[in-house]
């Protein structure tokens, strides 16, 4: 079936729109996770890592869609654990979520008891570009993962599936320099946001072992601890404006 066939109806242009929307919701830990990581490097180099790292995502997301029967095969048995079945996708998903916890944990560490300061060239002199992009392409594929199998269940059309995830990364592209500057010039949101890293890691985690977590509520509980954290950036900024 053509392009104009598939998008000659309208139904197939509410699915189009609505996973690209979806899309870009399940796309914003993986922007959180970029601009973080990203924070390491030279301030000049920053954005360069975003939009490659954002690139990256958008590759691993179509070869997955391209690799259809694989994807849905990983989510087969291999080996029986503690009296249940443990799938590949379990497995991805359990040591993705272990090194996101990890590594949220480390960089809270760093920037709250570590000896380097947050903006310091010491702090980011152990960052590489090779190195930042290693680690987003791992990570890539766990939240590529859960992306990729939402599309597949919403969606009969590869085609359809495809063009959501490239607007979708598109629209994640545009904003992500803005996020990632806005997380880096405040340190509050920085904090913040490596706490839903750990979060989402948690998720992930127990999602592998079988216990499955509605995201609705992961996302409803993130936005409102940063409706709260920008209530009180603006106290604060607020406050120190007032006259003494």
């Amino acid at each position: 079936m053509s392009l104009i066939e598939i998008f000659s109806s309208p139904e197939a242009w509410i699915s189009l729109m609505t996973l690209a929307a979806l899309e870009i919701v399940l796309g914003i830990d993986n922007v959180v996770f970029i601009s973080i990581v990203s924070g390491k490097l030279p301030v000049e180099q920053r954005p360069f890592a975003r939009k490659v790292g954002l690139g990256l995502a958008l590759i691993t997301r179509i070869l997955l869609l391209m690799s259809l029967s694989w994807v849905m095969g990983l989510t087969e048995p291999l080996f029986s654990a503690l009296g249940r079945p443990v799938s590949g996708r379990d497995l991805i998903l359990i040591l993705g979520g272990l090194f996101l916890i990890g590594k949220a944990t480390i960089e809270i560490y760093d920037n709250v008891e570590g000896v380097h300061g947050s903006g310091g060239d010491s702090a980011k002199a152990g960052a590489t570009m090779m190195s930042v992009l290693i680690q987003i392409m791992l990570l890539d594929v766990v939240f590529s993962l859960d992306s990729v199998i939402t599309a597949i269940g919403m969606v009969d059309e590869l085609a359809i599936m495809v063009i959501a995830v490239v607007l979708a990364m598109v629209v994640m592209i545009i904003f992500a320099n803005p996020i990632g500057d806005f997380v880096e010039k405040h340190p509050s949101i920085k904090i913040l946001a490596l706490a839903f890293l750990i979060l989402i890691g948690v998720m992930l985690t127990a999602e592998g072992t079988g216990r499955h977590v509605e995201k609705g509520y992961i996302y409803f509980a993130m936005a409102f601890a940063l409706g709260i954290e920008l209530l009180n950036m603006r106290f604060r900024s607020k406050h120190r404006q007032a006259p003494a």
